[in-house]
């Protein structure tokens, strides 16, 4: 019994994994061709482009963001009692709502996008990106249909895959387009005297490689389902099912598993639409010019949000292989195996989040050099060493969201959210309008915010499940290897950076804070064989840490 629960951890750490390392892959590509879309768009458009997201992002909030993780948890479930048909069933009733909502909201946001713009955002030039990405609200909605049925199948490679390829070609889209357009709008710049129109309408073809990114990974996905079809009616004459699940009932369902994470993910998106327009608008009441505090959006948006996001992504991917499993596990009315799942994935998550933090402290102005090497990054960053603690708070209150949503607590999320966002807004304000500290106000208010929600959640497991995270194995001793590896990496830079240019002092000074990092961890029981089979390629990581003598 032990050893099919130890197949079975591994298995789901296994597809965590694989979706981790695709957000890796995914976030290191948008990393990558940041640095020429920066280039040709500016700080300016990069401001116009990251405002025009953050009402995309709270629309495939309200459409689409939560339907993945709704339609996995509610597939998985019937997958476990091997309801093959209801689950389809599921399937098909989500891909209607999903088509009905994101229509509706795409179509809105299409012809309303110059209120929304210059009313509500007050920067009316993001107007023009606003409408290139509407349509995508309709096809990423179906995106993420497709992605959960897969996912609570117990399959994340398709969604892996599709999320790769989706980045690959957004990638190149975006680069052309925001090229190709930069240039028509400079001749409308001349003609109507504003230069701004030169990077309004370079922002608007970098947001066409996110449209054409997402198509092309649905018509992927459409294929995939085409060849996965014939397994999936094999196992529907299997069915153990007693009774044939009405639309009627799966809306319902779907409606009360999706609403609340919808709530609080909303919540979580609001952050940075809020952050945007009362940074916008209090910059411009002290007097500031538009063209200033829209210059350090596009910062906060292009270059800080961009690596931020990368050891986040992991956590994410973590999470939306947890469900499945906590779904299961909860099936089986095992809390122990509960707890070891959430204990399992939280341990490995802040294995990486802590060492991610300290390289941004130490390292991230360095970093932001190599990514944007024309780039003046002195203000990205502080603004990165401000933030960094603000990657393991994102990263625990995504798993810990994660789980509670897997044990149908949905509504705690909500709440601990919603007491977040009055926290980080009452901050927001004060830091901005009485200590006056521009952009970097933004990004403290994020550590309130994400340090709260974490704290909230951690005791809401606490209350339902009696859950309590150990505490040395998982924060202590990854936080005291990171510091040992932040100390070894800076005085590698240095050492390098006086007889070689900075990028390549950083690219020396990154694989050495990664190696000495995991032997550091190794060596002071941050984990243990038996853990480190768990992993993926655990026996190879096994034999090599054997033969330079890192186990205690």
């Amino acid at each position: 019994m032990a050893g099919n629960r130890n197949n079975k951890d591994k298995g789901f750490l296994l597809q965590g994994s694989i979706l981790a390392i695709a957000g890796v892959i995914t976030k290191l590509i948008g990393a990558v061709y940041r640095v020429p879309l920066v280039n040709i768009i500016g700080d300016e458009g990069m401001g116009y482009y990251g405002i025009a997201f953050q009402i995309y992002s709270i629309a495939l909030t309200l459409t689409s963001y939560s339907l993945p993780l709704a339609v996995s948890k509610l597939v998985s479930a019937r997958v476990a009692r091997g309801e093959y048909k209801n689950s389809h069933r599921v399937f098909r009733g989500a891909m209607t709502f999903a088509i009905i909502v994101s229509g509706l909201v795409g179509a809105v946001i299409f012809f309303g996008s110059g209120f929304i713009a210059e009313q509500i955002m007050s920067v009316k030039f993001s107007a023009y990106a606003l409408r290139v990405l509407a349509p995508c609200i309709l096809v990423v909605a179906i995106l993420g249909v497709m992605r959960g049925f897969f996912q609570g199948n117990g399959s994340m490679i398709p969604t892996a895959f599709s999320q790769v390829l989706e980045q690959i070609v957004n990638a190149g889209v975006s680069i052309a387009g925001a090229y190709m357009l930069f240039q028509v709008g400079m001749d409308v710049a001349k003609i109507r005297g504003n230069d701004s129109y030169g990077a309004a309408y370079s922002a608007a073809g970098g947001t066409l490689g996110t449209v054409i990114g997402a198509l092309s990974a649905l018509l992927f996905l459409l294929f995939v389902y085409a060849v996965y079809k014939r397994i999936l009616k094999r196992k529907m004459r299997r069915d153990r099912g007693h009774r044939k699940e009405s639309f009627r009932r799966i809306y319902k369902i779907l409606f009360i598993t999706i609403a609340p994470v919808i709530l609080s993910s909303t919540v979580y998106n609001l952050c940075g639409v809020i952050d945007n327009a009362m940074f916008a608008k209090i910059m411009s009441v002290q007097g500031h010019k538009t063209t200033e505090y829209t210059s350090l959006i596009g910062i906060l948006n292009g270059k800080y949000d961009t690596l931020i996001n990368v050891p986040i992504s992991i956590a994410y991917s973590l999470g939306a292989s947890l469900i499945p499993a906590i779904v299961t596990a909860a099936q089986t009315g095992s809390r122990k195996q509960v707890h070891n799942k959430i204990q399992l994935v939280t341990k490995f998550n802040m294995m990486i989040a802590i060492p991610c933090a300290a390289g941004f402290i130490v390292l991230a102005e360095p970093i932001l050099d190599l990514l944007f090497f024309t780039q003046d990054n002195k203000v990205g960053g502080l603004m990165l060493q401000l933030g960094a603690l603000s990657v393991v708070f994102y990263c625990l209150s995504t798993v810990t969201n994660a789980v509670l949503q897997g044990l149908d607590n949905m509504m705690a999320p909500v709440k601990n959210a919603t007491i977040s966002l009055v926290l980080y807004t009452i901050s927001l304000f004060v830091m901005l309008v009485v200590f006056r500290w521009g952009i970097y106000a933004v990004v403290l208010s994020r550590i309130v915010f994400s340090g709260s929600t974490s704290i909230l959640n951690a005791h809401s497991l606490r209350m339902q499940i009696g859950y309590v995270q150990e505490q040395q194995k998982t924060f202590i001793i990854p936080a005291i290897a990171s510091v040992i590896m932040g100390v070894i990496a800076l005085g590698i830079h240095l050492l390098f950076e006086l007889f070689s240019s900075t990028q390549v002092a950083t690219l020396v000074a990154l694989p050495v804070a990664v190696v000495v990092y995991a032997m550091a961890l190794v060596m002071l029981g941050g984990v243990s064989e038996q853990e480190m089979y768990e992993m993926p390629k655990g026996a190879l990581l096994v034999r090599v840490c054997r033969k330079a003598g890192l186990f205690r």
